[in-house]
């Protein structure tokens, strides 16, 4: 190609939706809105932050993070690999820009996620970076704004990719408590572990035009339930109409959407602190501030604040390494013991409550009354079964949003109560059907969460079997974690790693390796807080020993607990899960 020819390329640009001839520079004019079609075409986050900011107003917060990769991962490409060429490609130093700067006058705290980084995924650091921000917004007394475009947690760092959906969860349920508002725009794509998390846990939820979101991808589902998919799903206007987002808004009126929502909460404030609020003021050179603003977004932002190393785990017994793909199997065992046979062996009368009170009762989610050496204590699990029959009745285990919102409702009522919350947790993820979508699944995962961090009562945790990815952690953010020594804890399936990852599926022995996921690994890497050994085969050879070892365990653990005050509590776990927002104290074997 010609150097001539080359120029012209660089001149035009064909549109994604009908396919038009643009000039480049009539495109940027219309904010990458192609002016036949519509089409909001993606933006990098430093253009993003160019349409929305006031010029010369932003101030990049740190980027600087540690080197992380915190389980020395491999695929056919190392990942410290991948992540230079994102860099590289990008120029950005991880899949998020933040910053402080204002909009319309008013001033604001804003994590912007840009999908050429490594499809935006939520790793470590972006959780580390997010969760910065949020805390910068609580300490200025700002809102927070949030701009999603991502594909889920990030693999390659296994669990504690996961973490971060309650890591920063966390963070925005301390500017809720503040009375502070935080808001989150989902452009195109916001799916996975970001949409079950703080892209539909904030207090308001913007669409920009065209934009998808949801927990499960369309290729995902289409896979599970061999469905077309209906016309439009899971785009903004399908979001609107299930009720899912406030609003869906053009990207030429999104910054003016900001604007209006952020004086209304200034001025809220302001009356019920008594005084009104301060007028804003517009800028006086529009050209010069811009020019400030693409200075501050090239030049590196200072060094971060200090992160203390993450505690020890606590001191549980590590047995022996199987291999990780021999765990999975055994997680899946058919004849592994359920949560109904832990409630018949462990617990003591237990009576169960059903329904979600808006209209569903979701089989995959049992929950209710019990008690556990004379204590009374509301437990809820994942219901899987032995038969075909059953894990077809339940679903195999793959909670609804009805069951989610069982679950919530079944937590909110133990802390009103002053029950302890006991969860057994054992599915392969959250049900990713169509059904599950339109009622609003990413929404009621990351309610479950967010609830979660702040429930004034112990929570304690179990994996008993499958912890998989969201679906697992909407009954897992608690104050103590265990595992059995034959479970599973992911960010995603192996089958499904491998099938990303690798060129085929037949490379998930290899993805189970890689992805640590085994209740040693998770140890070590202080995921989980203690291993609970099974009998010397597996749990289902001898159903009666586990019982009494998970029995013996859950009352060492959930005692102390119970003399904590609830303040403490929720301090104290919200600490556990703020660890995991960097990765500072892992060195590469994930040995603290």
């Amino acid at each position: 190609m010609t150097a001539i020819a080359r120029r012209e390329e660089q001149l035009w640009s064909r549109c994604a939706g009908c396919a038009s001839l643009l000039y480049r520079k009539r495109l940027r004019r219309n904010l990458d809105v192609c002016p036949e079609c519509g089409e909001h075409a993606r933006l990098g986050a430093p253009e993003r932050l160019r349409q929305l900011v006031d010029p010369g107003s932003l101030r990049p917060l740190s980027d600087l993070l540690p080197e992380a990769d915190p389980i020395d991962f491999v695929d056919v490409l190392p990942y410290p690999h991948r992540l230079t060429a994102a860099r590289a490609s990008t120029g950005l130093a991880e899949a998020v820009v933040c910053a402080t700067a204002t909009i319309g006058g008013h001033p604001v705290a804003l994590a912007v996620m840009d999908f050429r980084f490594l499809g935006g995924s939520l790793g470590c650091a972006v959780g580390e970076l997010i969760t910065r921000t949020a805390e910068r917004a609580l300490d200025d007394r700002i809102p927070l704004v949030l701009v999603t475009a991502s594909g889920g947690a990030r693999m390659q760092e296994g669990a504690l990719s996961l973490m971060q959906m309650a890591t920063v969860s966390q963070a925005i349920a301390a500017l809720r408590e503040a009375g502070l508002l935080t808001v989150s725009v989902l452009t195109d794509p916001t799916y996975g572990g970001v949409a079950a998390s703080f892209a539909t846990n904030t207090d308001l939820v913007l669409a920009e035009s065209g934009a998808r979101m949801g927990f499960a991808g369309p290729r995902v589902i289409r896979q599970v339930t061999g469905r077309a998919l209906p016309e439009g799903f899971q785009t903004a206007d399908f979001l609107l109409r299930h009720g899912q987002v406030d609003m869906v808004v053009q990207r030429r009126s999104l910054r003016g959407r900001l604007v209006a929502l952020l004086a209304a909460t200034r001025a809220g404030r302001a009356a019920r602190a008594g005084h009104p609020p301060v007028p804003r003021q517009e800028p006086a050179s529009r050209r010069e501030r811009l020019a400030d603003d693409d200075a501050a977004l090239a030049r590196p932002a200072g060094p971060p604040a200090a992160v203390a190393p993450s505690p020890t785990p606590g001191a549980g017994q590590t047995p022996a390494v199987r291999d990780a793909w021999d765990t999975v199997r055994m997680a899946r065992h058919p004849a592994r013991p359920t949560t109904l046979d832990y409630l018949d062996s462990v617990f003591d009368g237990f009576v169960e409550l059903h329904g979600d009170r808006l209209g569903g009762d979701c089989p995959a989610i049992v929950g209710g009354v019990a008690r556990l050496a004379g204590r009374h204590v509301m437990v809820i699990g994942h219901q899987k079964g032995h038969t075909t029959a059953e894990l077809v009745a339940r679903n195999f285990g793959m909670a609804s949003p009805a069951g989610h919102r069982k679950a919530l409702r079944l937590m909110r009522l133990a802390a009103r109560l002053g029950l302890p919350v006991v969860t057994l947790v054992d599915t392969p993820g959250a049900d990713p059907g169509v059904s599950a979508e339109e009622q609003g699944q990413a929404a009621a995962i990351a309610e479950n969460i967010l609830t979660l961090t702040v429930l004034p009562t112990p929570v304690l945790a179990v994996i008993t079997g499958e912890g998989g990815s969201g679906g697992a952690l909407a009954l897992a953010v608690a104050d103590r974690v265990l595992m059995l020594e034959n479970a599973v804890y992911s960010v995603i399936s192996p089958e499904g790693c491998a099938a990303i990852l690798w060129p085929d599926r037949s490379a998930a022995p290899q993805a189970a390796r890689a992805l640590r996921l085994t209740a040693p690994d998770l140890c070590r890497l202080g995921v989980v807080d203690e291993v609970v050994p099974e009998p010397s085969a597996a749990a289902h050879d001898d159903p009666a020993e586990t019982a009494h070892r998970l029995r013996a365990a859950l009352l060492a653990n959930l005692l102390p607990l119970l003399d904590v005050p609830p303040a403490m509590l929720v301090r104290l776990r919200r600490q556990r899960f703020r660890r995991f927002g960097t990765t500072r104290g892992v060195n590469r074997a994930g040995v603290r």
